[in-house]
């Protein structure tokens, strides 16, 4: 069996306990076509799969441990694919990235303290200031010929008055990998007014080479103190659903903090088979996940030509990363309940609103196309067929 990625795999998932795929009908009221949820419809590394079922086959399913050789594997990866060095004690474990920035909230800030967001961004960031009764304060990105990018003054003027910035790098939904020298720039805001920024950075292994790479905000300069980088194997290698995350800090003292609050809460260890499937994947599907992020980059390119020819008005320059389409309906003259409904009843797509992701998503649609070309095409034809619609002016 190769580490290779092949793209015509795509095994039906109904029946599979899928969110994307059982949760549709749920979800949308019916069974959409479903290109919303952020997991591929491909299947994991062969090394991956192989090293679940050979675990498997031993009948204890006891606790597991975080050992020293996972901790390994994580370091060699991100030395490897990203030339960061980390050093094994700044590696914290947890169950998933989306706790962990609940957890962050909680123990890197008190109740009334300003949180930095820019949106639109993954629900998740707003949704954990929130909750924890924070003050949000959300920078919304700014749009240009270019693409998006940081609104530079707006966020200098609420750093005074914000003890922590949740940051989503590369940024889910419009696409962006922040480049380096915006990063040091958000760097230097932040030890200016004491700020701490967490980083949410489950999509970083999936950053197009012909775009630059991804810099994990824990490399560089600066960030020996008030920095936290949240990883994942989940995007990397399609096992979201086994749930497990990393945390690297040089900031002793922050880690301590953080860690401590994720033993209070019970989510300081991961799943068996989470820790099974990322240290094979860390250790042997490198060769895969090359091919992958290949076959994504010349997706995304493809679905620019299919969507320009076949609905002219939606707007779409593929991301720089990943598997996320960030599609401007804005010329279609809707506003966002009957662009849902377009979608839904008429497409008969499921795809995520734009206005779930704050301030700045109004207008927009975010379509996951890590799925197989002959269900975007299906996609971009019922995309054709449902906005052809003589009531909105299309011929």
């Amino acid at each position: 069996m190769h580490n290779r990625f092949d793209p015509t795999l795509t095994p039906g998932r109904s029946g599979t306990a899928s969110m994307k795929w059982d949760g549709r009908k749920t979800k949308f009221g019916q069974e959409v076509l479903p290109l919303w949820v952020a997991d591929m419809d491909f299947p994991a590394p062969p090394c991956v799969s192989r090293a679940i079922q050979e675990r498997a086959e031993h009948p204890i399913y006891g606790y597991p441990f975080f050992s020293s050789e996972v901790k390994r594997a994580v370091c060699q990866w991100y030395e490897n694919w990203h030339g960061w060095h980390v050093a094994m004690d700044q590696v914290s474990i947890m169950r998933g990235v989306v706790p962990a920035l609940y957890t962050a909230v909680s123990a890197l800030s008190n109740p009334g303290d300003g949180v930095i967001v820019m949106t639109p961004v993954y629900p998740h960031l707003l949704k954990a200031v929130e909750a924890h009764g924070r003050r949000l304060f959300a920078s919304s990105l700014l749009e240009t010929e270019q693409g998006y990018q940081v609104n530079w003054p707006e966020l200098e003027k609420m750093m005074p008055r914000a003890r922590l910035l949740l940051l989503c790098s590369p940024h889910n939904p419009v696409g962006r990998v922040w480049s380096q020298t915006e990063l040091a720039y958000l760097i230097k805001l932040a030890r200016q007014h004491d700020v701490v920024i967490v980083s949410d950075e489950v999509h970083g292994d999936l950053a197009y080479p012909s775009m630059g790479p991804h810099r994990p905000l824990g490399s560089l300069p600066g960030t020996e103190t008030g920095v936290m980088t949240l990883l994942s194997a989940g995007k990397s290698f399609n096992i979201a659903g086994l749930e497990l995350a990393i945390g690297v800090t040089t900031d002793a003292k922050l880690k301590r903090r953080f860690d401590e609050a994720l033993r209070i809460g019970g989510l300081s260890e991961a799943n068996l088979f989470a820790l099974v499937a990322a240290e094979a994947g860390w250790r042997g599907a490198a060769p895969w996940l090359r091919e992958l992020v290949d076959y994504l980059a010349d997706t995304a390119q493809w679905l620019k030509g299919a969507l320009h020819s076949a609905v002219p008005e939606i707007g779409y320059e593929p991301p720089e990363f990943g598997y996320l389409a960030w599609l401007d309906c804005r010329e279609c003259g809707l506003d966002d309940s009957e662009l849902q409904h377009r979608m839904v009843n008429v497409a008969g797509l499921g795809l995520n609103s734009g206005i779930d992701f704050g301030p700045g998503g109004e207008g927009f649609m975010r379509l996951n196309f890590g799925t197989s070309r002959s269900i975007l095409m299906e996609a971009i034809s019922r995309l054709q067929k449902a906005f052809e619609r003589q009531d909105l002016g299309f011929q």
